[in-house]
């Protein structure tokens, strides 16, 4: 059954929609984030693991350098390896149709009859390879959409040095490739990098593998440990050129799913946190202005026997319907936004399917924490209106003091307008209604600043790590680590400018109990392609016998400037050293480690060794260089900078620009959402005031500048209180969101700031502009009507 009070809380949400419908909007964008984020982490933690499951996707991995085939048994005898799976895998060149760069990939070989044990593929279109069928190729599904390959097309790969043409049977999907990118690398180029699958014979007859493996997979018994399996599992194949086992935690496609996951927690508390705040303060203004504004009806209902709980309960309910709105609006709207970025991270995660999966947690969390911040909001005003004694209740509220404000005290009054002045008196005599509209106008500005860093983020990486590092236009690799003198060869294609040899020596890190494997990468002294940049943009020297760790890797490993950190050799003689940690480089994505090439290759005991070269090329001769270097036989890969440019912008990039333009919107709602409120409530509060002075004979422009006066007085420091508080909210964001993978420097620039401002400036107009346009329309005679 319907109370009278019931119907008293439908009838003031009507009178007042514009400031209920502003607060909700601002609790529904918390309430959207919350769950779009909390869903997206629940589908892809979901379906992560049922594709994990379904297809077997291994515990431990390691490459080595050759093993014979009857060593899987003993890594079978390992206590805690359930199962191991066997093959090879090789770094290929690929020579595609109507693709002028060479393409580049690994060629992974799968049994010859029957299904992997282990990191089984899904077959997305076409056929399985055939077991007496030669010259067949599966290949990866990102891969082929990039470059518009169907099954029953032709591709030449490099295999071994020789150009073998192969037909694809099918499109695949592979748990250890949810994620693609080249190794070492932590950003996609599907265009110009793929994986590929072959029988293993073929394979193994094109590289003379028969009977041998150079990479290894092992899943683990329930409950096992994968450290003393790791441990074993080197020891063991330390002989056959192990390159050291890693976990499933260490594999890089499992940490660029887990690093997604990560930011969408990042973002499902810090943006969240934000906007609800706001709206506890919209709540608590809106409510407590209502209670002073009904101090006469709750003396009435006082009269006619309504307790003190009853009343509270009244204006909480009016809180709750407030609520109520904004979880449903923000509910509906995180579905469709959930939705809509799900097709977004078809583009670069692999999995069979992936649909979004509402998160029931989020909505229970969604419905406790928007509640939590309303009842937070509004507890004040409710108590205020459940104390209030009906005798002073009856009265209207006098004014707390009598005295001049303190412009008028110092003497400074005499110069200003009447209307300046009672704005300013206004102001005085309720400080702390004055601190939470300023509190709440600075929280709206300071929200603009955030999703504004995240824009200059992106395009400062891009200008960092492709104009800044690198300065080359390609970079390729060799086949087998090779003498210096192959730059001599490189040199006389055509069009080339300037090369650089560099070295890429696999190790294990270690400073104290943490490590990590990674390729140390030795560059020239003097070089001018791929250059060190630490945190001031100046360019590292790499001085000899010396270590520069990106930032990252130095956070990873605990490491200082200073530190000596053991470097081990998992490939050639396998060396040890201790080599000291010079300086720290600025680095975006990934982590690395750098060295003088000599000094490395003096460490590993080799002579001029490089792995690879670096190159800048006259555009004029780009087509005829890149067709000759397909021909290249010692070529395994080949980095292309525009191409991982290009990627980076369509994957990487594309996905946090919609996310900023999402959360901008969501900043822009609540910057307006916040001034309107403000500016409509102080109307209602001031109405009979307001009235007075238009009887008295202010005029309507007068009485209107008044409001626009205490607006604008109010914002003036609001804004850069609210700049200071947007400076920390991104620090704090960007932080929480920067993973190994993909990190965003904090850059805060004077267009950032200005946007924020003109936001709130803009706010503040419109909502002045409603606030005139609803003060020609007050009612003089009812608003005057007042019991005395």
């Amino acid at each position: 059954m319907i109370s009278l009070l019931d119907i008293k809380v439908w009838r003031d949400l009507v009178r007042i929609k514009g400031q209920a419908g502003a607060v909700a909007l601002v609790m529904a964008c918390g309430v959207a984030m919350l769950v779009m984020a909390r869903s997206l982490i629940n589908s892809l933690e979901t379906t992560r693991l049922e594709y994990y499951q379904t297809h077997h996707f291994a515990d431990v991995f390691v490459q080595l350098k050759r093993a014979p085939m009857q060593l899987r048994e003993r890594l079978m005898e390992i206590p805690g390896v359930a199962a191991v799976e066997a093959g090879l895998v090789f770094q290929v060149t690929i020579d595609l149709a109507g693709l002028d760069e060479p393409a580049s990939g690994q060629a992974r070989s799968v049994p010859d009859t029957g299904e992997p044990g282990l990191n089984r593929l899904y077959l997305r279109k076409g056929r399985w390879l055939s077991a007496s069928g030669r010259h067949e190729v599966l290949v990866g599904e990102a891969f082929a959409e990039a470059n518009q390959l169907e099954p029953g097309d032709q591709i030449t790969i490099l295999l071994n040095g020789r150009r073998q043409a192969l037909k694809i049977v099918g499109i695949v999907l592979s748990p250890e490739f949810i994620f693609e990118s080249r190794p070492g690398t932590a950003l996609p180029d599907n265009r110009t990098y793929g994986i590929f699958w072959m029988r293993y014979t073929e394979l193994a007859s094109a590289f003379d593998m028969d009977g041998a493996f150079n990479f290894a997979a092992l899943a683990l018994s329930p409950g096992s440990n994968d450290r003393p399996v790791i441990a074993e599992v080197d020891r063991l194949l330390v002989a056959y050129g192990g390159r050291g086992a890693f976990g499933r935690g260490d594999h890089p496609s499992h940490i660029r799913v887990s690093d997604e996951i990560r930011v969408l927690t990042a973002l499902s508390i810090g943006f969240p946190a934000v906007f609800l705040t706001v709206s506890a303060l919209m709540s608590h203004a809106v409510l407590l202005r209502l209670v002073n504004l009904q101090r006469e009806q709750i003396a009435i209902l006082k009269a006619f026997g309504f307790g003190d709980v009853e009343i509270a309960w009244h204006y909480f309910k009016f809180a709750l319907v407030i609520t109520l709105a904004g979880i449903a609006i923000g509910m509906v709207g995180g579905m469709v936004l959930g939705r809509w970025l799900v097709v977004l991270y078809h583009v670069f995660f692999r999995f069979p399917s992936l649909e979004f999966q509402l998160d029931a947690g989020a909505l229970v969390m969604a419905v406790v924490v928007s509640a939590g911040a309303a009842v937070a909001g509004v507890f004040g005003a409710v108590r205020r209106a459940a104390c209030l004694p009906p005798a002073e209740a009856m009265r209207p509220e006098p004014p707390t003091e009598y005295r001049p404000a303190l412009v008028e005290r110092t003497g400074i009054g005499r110069w200003l307008s009447h209307t300046f002045r009672i704005a300013v008196r206004n102001i005085e005599r309720r400080p702390m209604q004055a601190v939470f509209t300023v509190a709440g106008l600075a929280l709206a500005t300071g929200i603009l600043i955030i999703p504004s860093c995240f824009r200059d983020g992106v395009d400062h990486v891009m200008e960092f790590q492709w104009d800044v590092v690198q300065r080359q236009d390609l970079s390729v690799g060799l086949v087998e680590p090779g003498d210096k003198r192959v730059c001599n060869v490189f040199a006389q294609l055509p069009g080339v400018l300037h090369v650089e040899p560099f070295r890429a020596a696999f190790v294990r890190l270690s400073n104290g109990n943490r490590h990590r494997q990674l390729a140390i990468r030795g560059i020239p002294g003097g070089t001018l392609h791929d250059r060190v940049i630490d945190a001031r943009y100046r360019q590292v020297v790499l001085p000899k016998g010396g270590l520069v760790f990106s930032a990252k890797l130095a956070e990873v490993l605990g490491a200082r400037v200073g530190d000596q950190i053991l470097v081990e050799a998992l490939e050639g003689k396998r060396t040890v050293s201790f080599v000291p940690l010079v300086a720290l480089a600025e680095d975006f994505s990934g982590v690395a480690a750098y060295m003088d090439m000599e000094s490395l290759n003096r460490i590993l005991l080799e002579g001029d060794v490089v792995t690879g070269a670096t190159f800048s090329i006259d555009k004029a001769h780009w087509a005829e260089f890149l067709g000759l270097l397909k021909q290249v036989p010692r070529v395994s890969w080949v980095a292309i900078k525009n191409s991982l440019r290009e990627s980076f912008r369509r994957t990487t990039a594309r996905s946090i620009d919609l996310i900023q333009r999402i959360y901008m919107t969501f900043a822009i709602v609540v910057a307006f959402g916040v001034v309107y409120n403000n500016a409509r409530i102080s109307l209602a509060e001031r109405a009979r005031e307001l009235a007075t002075l238009r009887v008295v004979g202010f005029s309507r422009g007068e009485v209107g500048s008044i409001l626009l006066t205490e607006l604008v007085l109010l914002a003036l420091p609001s804004v850069p209180f609210g700049l200071l508080l947007g400076t920390l909210f991104s620090t704090v964001i960007i932080g929480m969101v920067n993973t190994e993978t993909v990190r965003l420097p904090l850059i805060l620039t004077s267009h950032n700031y200005a946007f924020a401002s003109l936001v709130v400036a803009a706010g503040s107009l419109v909502s002045a502009m409603v606030v005139l346009q609803k003060l020609k329309h007050l009612d003089l005679i009812a608003v005057l009507k007042a019991p005395e």
